[in-house]
C-alpha cells in the first residue's frame, strides 16, 4: 500500500483532518467537551490501524478527560484550555509517526512487479485490448426488385391480370422503387393497403412510374394491370416489359385451345390445355422484354400422307492398281409426306467408310442396303455423299459395281469410270446406261483430269429397270523417266607447265526425287571445296571413291526450278615439255548433261590447241540457265527523281511486294537448309574463289550420257615470240 492510498484513506476516514483542524472543526469548536469526545473516538480508530504501535498518551487522554467531565466546568475551562494547547504538539508529533509507519508499511508491501505509465498510453492499450465493434457497411443500393410474377388473362384485345414486385428495402427511410416501364396499372397496393405511384420526372408526363416505400425490409407489391394484344396477319401476341429484377416469371391463360405458342426473350416451361383454356408459364431474363406469339394450329397431313420421292445419284469408280475407290453423291427431293431416312441397293463386294451431310444422323448396312437415318424428318430435300471402296482385278473384264436409290418415284444421275495409272478402257459393255459427258454429270466428275474416263448416264425408265456396266482394262508397263537432269555444266580449267590442273565444276540441275548427285573424279583428284545453292557443304563418300552431294527436291505438283551444285578440285600430272600432247579429263556424273561449256587458262608461254572429239572450240558464251544468273539487284533509288502520286505508290508496291519475297525467300532458303542432311553439322568447307589468270579457249560439248568421263585432247607447243611480247 502506498503512501498515496494510505494518505487518501485517512484523508477519507476524516481523521488526520480532526486532530489538524481542532477548534476550527464545527464538530467540536475551541476543544468543547463535545469535541474532546469524539476525539476520543477518533483516537481509538487510529489505534485500530495495522502496524501501528499503542501510543502511550492514549490513556492519559483518557483519564484527563473523565476527570475533567466529573468537575464543574469553571474550574476546569483553564485547565482544559492548557491541556489542549498540549494535545495539539502532542498529535502533530503522532502524525508524524503515523505518516513513518504508514511509509515504511508500504514500503515493505508493494510490488516489485508493478509498471507506471501515463494515462494516454494507458486508454491506448485499453482501446487495442478491448476494440470497438466497426460500424455496418451500408448498401450500396437503397432497393432492389428481387422478383416479378405476371399473372395475365387474355380477354380479346386486351391481356388483364396483376403483377406482383418483390422488393427488398435496404434503406432506412423513403426510398423509390421503379416501376417496369410500359405496364398500364390501374391500381397499387401493398399489404392490402393503397398505395400511390409517382412518376420519376415531374417535368416529363411520359415518365416511369415509381413506389414510394419507407419500411426496410421485403415487400410484396401488387399491381393489377391492363395489357395490349397485338394482331398481325392472323398471329397474336403480348409483350411484358423489361425489369431489373433478378427472377421473372409470367403466367399467361388464354380461353382458347389448338394454338401454337412460341416466347422470345425467354423459357417456356409450362404448356397445358384444359377443357376451354390454354395456359402457359415461362421464366424470362430481366433485362429483355417477354414476349409470347401465338397463333391457331394448322394441321399438318404431310407426316400421315404416303412417302413420294424423287432422287438423284452420281458416281464415280477409280480403277487403281491396288484398289478401287467409291465417290457418290445423293440429292433427295421429297414430294409427298417426310423421310425420316434413305435407303440405297449397295452391291456385296463395296465397303462404305463414311457417309457426310448436314442433315445425316447415323448410316449402318444391313442386308445388302445402305441406310441413312437424318436428324428430323426431312420434308423437302437433303443431300449427303458417300465414301467406299471394293477390289476389283487389275485389269481384263471388269464388272463395276453400281449403286442405286431404293422407294422413289425416279432417280436420276450417272456413273463415271476412270483408270488411274498406265493404263485405259479398251471396250465397255453398258446396261440401262447412255454415254455422256463428264461434263454433264456432276463438276467433281468434270474437274478429274485422267486420260482414261467413261461416264454414263441413267437411262429414264421403271424404277425396276438392271443397270450393269463392264469395261475391259488394259494395263501397261510404266518406263522409268528422268527425275534429275543437269540442263547445263560450266567448267573453269587452270592448268600449269608444271602439270597441276585446277578445276572449278559448276551444274545447273533440276531434280523431283533424287537425293544425291554421284560424282566420280579423274585419278588423282583431291577436293578442296563443295557447295549446293552456294551453301557450302561436306560431301559424302561411295565405297568406290566417288563423292555423293545432297540435292534439293521440288515440291508436289511443281516445276523443279533449276540450282547449282559447284565442286573444286585439284589434279596433278607431267610437267610440260616445249612441244607435246596431254588429256583433259572431266569428272563422271550418274545424271545426263544437255551442255557442257568448258573455259581453259594456259600458260602464257604456251599456244594450245584442241583436237577434234567431243568438245570443239567456239567463241566464249554466257551461261543459259537461270541458276548460273547472279541474284537480282534492289530496285534503283528514285529519291532524286521527281514522280507523281501514281508512279510513287507504284513504286512503293513494287518495293514491298520485292522485300516480301526475299524474306520468303529467306525462310524457305532456310528450312531447305536445316532439313537437307549433312549441311549443318561439323565444320564446313571454305569457299574457293578460282582465279582466272592468262589466255583462255572456249570448248563446248552435248548430250553427255550419266557415268562418261568427257575429257579433251590438247596439243601445246612453247611459243618462242611470247617472252618478247
Amino acid at each position: 500500500m502506498s503512501n498515496g492510498i494510505l494518505g487518501a484513506s485517512l484523508l477519507r476516514g476524516g481523521v488526520i483532518p480532526r486532530f489538524f483542524r481542532g477548534a476550527r472543526n464545527p464538530r467540536f469548536p475551541r476543544c468543547s467537551h463535545t469535541g474532546s469526545a469524539t476525539f476520543a473516538r477518533d483516537l481509538r480508530s487510529i489505534e485500530r490501524v495495522p502496524g501501528l504501535q499503542r501510543w502511550p498518551a492514549g490513556d492519559r487522554l483518557e483519564s484527563i478527560l473523565r476527570s475533567r467531565n466529573e468537575a464543574p466546568m469553571k474550574s476546569l475551562r483553564e485547565q482544559t484550555f492548557r491541556q489542549c494547547k498540549k494535545l495539539r504538539l502532542e498529535l502533530l508529533g503522532l502524525c508524524t509517526a503515523v505518516l513513518i509507519a504508514a511509509s515504511s508499511l508500504a514500503q515493505e508491501a508493494r510490488s516489485p512487479g508493478w509498471v507506471v505509465i501515463p494515462v494516454a498510453e494507458y486508454r491506448t492499450l485499453h482501446s487495442q485490448a478491448y476494440p470497438a465493434e466497426a460500424e455496418p457497411e451500408t448498401s450500396p443500393v437503397q432497393a432492389t426488385l428481387t422478383r416479378i410474377d405476371y399473372a395475365v388473362h387474355i380477354s380479346g384485345d386486351l391481356a388483364k391480370g396483376r403483377v406482383e414486385l418483390t422488393v427488398d428495402v435496404l434503406k432506412s427511410g423513403w426510398v423509390s422503387v421503379p416501376i417496369p416501364a410500359g405496364l398500364l396499372v390501374r391500381e397499387a397496393r401493398l399489404d392490402n393497403k393503397l398505395v400511390s405511384l409517382v412518376p420519376s420526372s415531374a417535368s416529363k408526363a411520359s415518365a416511369p412510374l415509381n413506389a414510394v416505400l419507407s419500411h426496410q425490409g421485403r415487400s410484396v407489391l401488387v399491381l393489377d394491370i391492363v395489357l395490349p394484344v397485338t394482331s398481325a396477319a392472323g398471329t397474336e401476341s403480348i409483350t411484358l416489359p423489361a425489369a431489373n429484377s433478378g427472377v421473372t416469371r409470367a403466367s399467361v391463360d388464354l380461353p382458347r385451345q389448338g394454338v401454337d405458342v412460341q416466347v422470345a426473350g425467354g423459357l417456356l416451361s409450362e404448356k397445358s390445355e384444359a377443357t376451354a383454356n390454354s395456359r402457359w408459364v415461362a421464366y424470362g431474363q430481366g433485362n429483355e422484354p417477354l414476349t409470347f406469339t401465338w397463333r391457331r394450329k394448322t394441321e399438318d397431313h404431310r407426316t400421315t400422307q404416303p412417302l413420294r420421292s424423287r432422287g438423284s445419284l452420281t458416281e464415280l469408280v477409280s480403277l487403281g492398281e491396288d484398289s478401287t475407290s467409291i465417290y457418290a453423291e445423293v440429292s433427295v427431293d421429297i414430294v409427298q409426306g417426310v423421310a425420316s431416312d434413305v435407303r440405297l441397293q449397295l452391291p456385296e463386294t463395296v465397303t462404305v467408310n463414311q457417309v457426310l451431310g448436314a442433315m445425316v444422323s447415323d448410316w449402318q448396312v444391313l442386308g445388302g442396303e445402305l441406310v441413312v437415318t437424318f436428324l428430323e424428318p426431312v420434308q423437302q430435300s437433303a443431300k449427303f455423299v458417300i465414301y467406299g471402296e471394293t477390289r476389283l482385278a487389275r485389269d481384263g473384264q471388269v464388272s463395276i459395281p453400281v449403286l442405286r436409290l431404293l422407294k422413289t418415284e425416279r432417280d436420276t444421275g450417272g456413273l463415271a469410270v476412270e483408270v488411274l495409272g498406265a493404263g485405259e478402257i479398251k471396250d465397255l459393255k453398258t446396261q440401262g446406261l447412255e454415254q455422256a459427258d463428264a461434263s454433264d454429270l456432276s463438276e467433281t466428275v468434270a474437274s478429274r483430269q485422267s486420260p482414261s474416263l467413261a461416264a454414263f448416264r441413267f437411262r429414264s425408265g421403271e424404277p425396276s429397270t438392271v443397270r450393269a456396266l463392264t469395261v475391259n482394262v488394259a494395263r501397261y508397263t510404266q518406263q522409268a523417266v528422268l527425275m534429275a537432269n543437269i540442263e547445263e555444266a560450266r567448267y573453269q580449267v587452270l592448268m600449269s607447265k608444271e602439270g597441276k590442273t585446277l578445276v572449278q565444276a559448276r551444274y545447273a540441275v533440276r531434280n523431283n526425287q533424287r537425293n544425291f548427285m554421284k560424282i566420280t573424279l579423274p585419278a588423282g583428284g583431291v577436293v578442296w571445296s563443295a557447295s549446293v545453292s552456294r551453301k557450302p557443304v561436306r560431301p559424302g563418300q561411295w565405297p568406290d571413291g566417288s563423292l555423293l552431294l545432297p540435292l534439293e527436291k521440288a515440291r508436289g505438283g511443281e516445276d523443279a526450278p533449276p540450282f547449282v551444285v559447284e565442286v573444286v578440285y585439284l589434279l596433278r600430272g607431267t610437267a610440260w615439255d616445249d612441244k607435246g600432247k596431254t588429256r583433259l579429263a572431266l569428272p563422271a556424273l550418274d545424271l545426263p548433261v544437255s551442255r557442257t561449256g568448258l573455259l581453259l587458262y594456259y600458260p602464257p608461254l604456251f599456244r594450245v590447241t584442241a583436237e577434234p572429239g567431243s568438245f570443239r572450240t567456239e567463241a566464249y558464251a554466257g551461261p543459259t540457265s537461270p541458276a548460273f544468273s547472279p541474284p537480282p539487284l534492289p530496285p534503283p533509288s528514285t529519291a532524286d527523281s521527281p514522280v507523281n502520286g501514281a508512279e510513287m505508290g507504284a513504286l512503293h508496291k513494287e518495293l514491298r511486294d520485292h522485300k516480301e519475297e526475299e524474306s520468303t525467300q529467306a525462310l524457305i532458303d532456310k528450312f531447305r537448309a536445316q532439313s537437307t542432311a549433312g549441311r549443318v553439322t561439323g565444320i564446313l568447307p571454305i569457299a574457293i574463289d578460282f582465279p582466272a589468270l592468262g589466255p583462255s579457249a572456249y570448248l563446248v560439248s552435248e548430250l553427255t550420257s550419266e557415268g562418261q568421263f568427257p575429257a579433251a585432247d590438247l596439243n601445246y607447243q612453247r611459243d618462242k615470240k611470247a617472252g618478247s611480247r
